[in-house]
This record gives C-alpha cells, sequence and structure tokens, in this order.
C-alpha cells in the first residue's frame, strides 16, 4: 500500500494519534546514548538544530562531526519560556554507561570554542544533579511541539533547576517523549501521564514501566527483555535485572539472561522472538510506510 492511500485508509492524523490508536508498544523503543554531549541553544531550531542558526553549517557540521566520531550523541538544549538573548554556551558531558554515570557542566564564551572543549570528561565541573531532558523540537516534528511543551512546562514547575527543552530524541510517535540523563532512560506518551511522578521516581531509583521505552546504555533485545522480567516479577528498581548475556538464534529469536534480584538472586532467562510491525507512518512528515521492530515474550523462567 502506498503512504497516500495508507494516509488516505487511515485518516491523516498527528502521528503520535495514529500510534496511540494502533497502541504501538512503547517498550524497547529507547535509541543508543551511552555518552551524550549537551549544548545549551537558547533561540529558536530548524529542523536540524545544532546546522542551523546560530550555528552557521560549517561549524555546526564540523561540531556534530566531532561528537559522533567521539561516540557521542549531540543534543540541543535550552530552558522553557521566555530566555534572555544568549551571551555564553553551556555544555555538558553526559556518561550513561552503566556504572559511570556522571554530569560535567561547562561554558563557551563563542561557539566556535566548543570544537575544544574535551569530549572525555577530563574538564568541567561534576554535578550531582540530574538532567530531565524533553523533547520541544517543533521544526522538527509538531507532536513535539504539541505534547512535549505540556510536558516540560509541568516538569519545570516542580524542577526549574533540572528540566530543559532538547532537540530531537527519536520516536516521535511516542510524543511527549523525554529521557532523564545521566542515566539514559527514555519515556514516552509522558503527557498522558505525571511526568513529576516519573521525574520522582527517577530520583528514588525507580522506573515506571507503563510510561518506559528503555534504557539507552542497553540494547533492544535487553530493553525488551526487562520490560517483560518487570512485568513478570514486579521488581521497579532502576538497577534491577541487569544484563548477562544475550544471543541471537535463527529465525529471530533471542535469549537475553538477567541478573537476578537483591530479593531474589535467581538470574532470569527470557526468550524473545523478533516480529516486524505492519506498514505505519512514523512520523509526522513521513510519506513512506515502513515497519518497524518489535518484541514478543516467549518465555520467561527464573
Amino acid at each position: 500500500m502506498t503512504a497516500k492511500n495508507l494516509g488516505a485508509a487511515e485518516g491523516w492524523a498527528p502521528c503520535s494519534d495514529r500510534a496511540r490508536e494502533r497502541s504501538d508498544p512503547l517498550a524497547a523503543t529507547g535509541s543508543r546514548g551511552l555518552q551524550w554531549f549537551l549544548i545549551e541553544v537558547s533561540g529558536a531550531w530548524g529542523t536540524r538544530a545544532l546546522l542551523d542558526p546560530p550555528f552557521d553549517e560549517e561549524l555546526g557540521r564540523a561540531l556534530v562531526t566531532r561528537i559522533e566520531a567521539a561516540g557521542m550523541r549531540p543534543l540541543a538544549i535550552r530552558r522553557t519560556g521566555r530566555r534572555p538573548p544568549q551571551r555564553s554556551w553551556r555544555w555538558a558531558v553526559v556518561d550513561s554507561r552503566p556504572g559511570r554515570e556522571s554530569v560535567r557542566w561547562g561554558e563557551a564564551a563563542d561557539p566556535a570554542d566548543l570544537l575544544d572543549v574535551p569530549l572525555d570528561g577530563s574538564t568541567g565541573v561534576a554535578s550531582d544533579r540530574p538532567v530531565f531532558a524533553v523533547c520541544a523540537h517543533a521544526r522538527h516534528d509538531q507532536c513535539c511541539a504539541v505534547r512535549g511543551r505540556q510536558v516540560v512546562t509541568q516538569l519545570a514547575e516542580a524542577f526549574p533547576d533540572e528540566t530543559w527543552e532538547c532537540s530531537h530524541l527519536g520516536g516521535d510517535r511516542f510524543a511527549g517523549t523525554m529521557v532523564l540523563l545521566p542515566h539514559g532512560l527514555y519515556y514516552g506518551r509522558v503527557d498522558d501521564g505525571d511526568a513529576v511522578g516519573i521525574a520522582e521516581a527517577y530520583l528514588e531509583g525507580r522506573v515506571q514501566e507503563e510510561f518506559f521505552r528503555g534504557r539507552s546504555s542497553l540494547t533492544h533485545p535487553v530493553q525488551a527483555a526487562q520490560h517483560f522480567a518487570r512485568l513478570e516479577y514486579g521488581d521497579d528498581r532502576l538497577d534491577a535485572y541487569a544484563p548477562l548475556e544475550e544471543h541471537w538464534h535463527d529465525g529471530g529469536t533471542w535469549t537475553v539472561r538477567l541478573a537476578g534480584t537483591a530479593d531474589d538472586s535467581r538470574p532470569v532467562t527470557v526468550e524473545l522472538a523478533e516480529m516486524l510491525s505492519d506498514p505505519l507512518l512514523s512520523t509526522c512528515a513521513a510519506t513512506r510506510p515502513g515497519q518497524v521492530r518489535q518484541w514478543r515474550l516467549a518465555s520467561i523462567d527464573r
């Protein structure tokens, strides 16, 4: 079915509305992000954030290339609401690798100086406060503008120092989306729930499974396995069910072994079936339907 016919069959609607109608699963949709480089860009963002003014394209591309070459994920951030003219450029190096979670903040007097910031965590001021980054990248997808702004406004009232708007996180159809750093916890459809409650749970070392998409440092099979383990055994602690090993088998199945918990030390073995969805339009701007990975639980045992 062509995109035109698919759109006509569905009746056009924002991608997040379509995903809710289809009941697209949230679990195991968190994209990879072991380390991050955050840059405060307080003005309006174009479709590409760091490649549009106030960066010229040459500087922006050099900056993004440098960050990605270091194995890091670039992310533009800004405060919500009215913002004064930008006179300096705050940045943060965030490590989301398990056991190494950290945030270090610095500041540059000029955007070009960002090219000289060490990316190994050797500079900047260490912070023990988290970063709550809510996608509000309106020029990238309208759902992020409408639903993301609702989330960031609510969250900023409770956590003004920790909350930021951010550029594209992925998973537009799950708007409003956010990532809680440094642990890299992705959440979706947060506007349907309690953003403040989700943030408070994170500060207590827990996840709220209903809106949880996965942890950025983990592979999708491990994200899926942890999801099913939490549903089966009920332990919502952030560090529960640490991955031990994962194996892919012919036929699109996976075996994932997870560590036991403080309450039950027996490892958990999860058998998963990897599937592809029916063709769908995953963003508001999509013109061609595509299939996305989904996961079915085959078995779980302790």
